[in-house]
């Protein structure tokens, strides 16, 4: 997949950006690596949390470009994509830099970015010509999204293709 942009400023809050903003006024080596290892935890953590397995995989995060750098294999493309999902859809986070493969290859899911206004339907509308495929892509954003009303702008959601 490569390199992936999401807004920086929507996503779950799991960063802590005061502690960045702190280290940016006087950075050392040490506190640019321990807040890159701490925004790392915190996403591992939320994968976790998510119910995705990240055994085997790797993470990094660049602070000073705002880009986690996720690599290692995936059991599946959906797997795959979720992961890179979490990591991007976290507020602070601008790029996912995606070096994943997977032990199970498919095809790529579209991206979409939400705007104001949007609901599954009127996406579902647009991507697949009827608005009641919605579920789809509640069921390809899951666990990340609690309900299919629950989505904000600047969230990036997988839109799958129909089988």
């Amino acid at each position: 997949m490569g390199l992936l942009s999401f807004f920086k400023d929507a996503g779950e809050k799991l960063l802590n950006l005061g502690k960045a903003k702190e280290v940016a006024a006087a950075p050392t080596e040490a506190n640019v690596e321990e807040l890159q290892n701490s925004a790392v935890q915190a996403i591992q953590a939320y994968i976790a949390t998510q119910g995705i397995a990240t055994d085997g995989l790797t993470f990094a995060f660049d602070a000073a470009s705002s880009t986690v750098t996720v690599g290692g294999e995936a059991p599946d493309q959906a797997t795959r994509e979720k992961i890179v999902l979490c990591c991007g859809n976290v507020h602070g986070v601008e790029h996912v830099n995606d070096e994943l493969t997977v032990a199970a290859p498919a095809d790529e899911s579209q991206w979409y970015t939400v705007v104001s206004g949007d609901n599954l339907s009127k996406i579902s509308k647009q991507f697949y010509g009827d608005p009641n495929k919605y579920p789809v892509i509640f069921e390809a954003n899951k666990p990340m999204l609690s309900s299919p009303d629950k989505i904000y702008p600047g969230q990036m959601l997988r839109i799958p293709a129909l089988t």
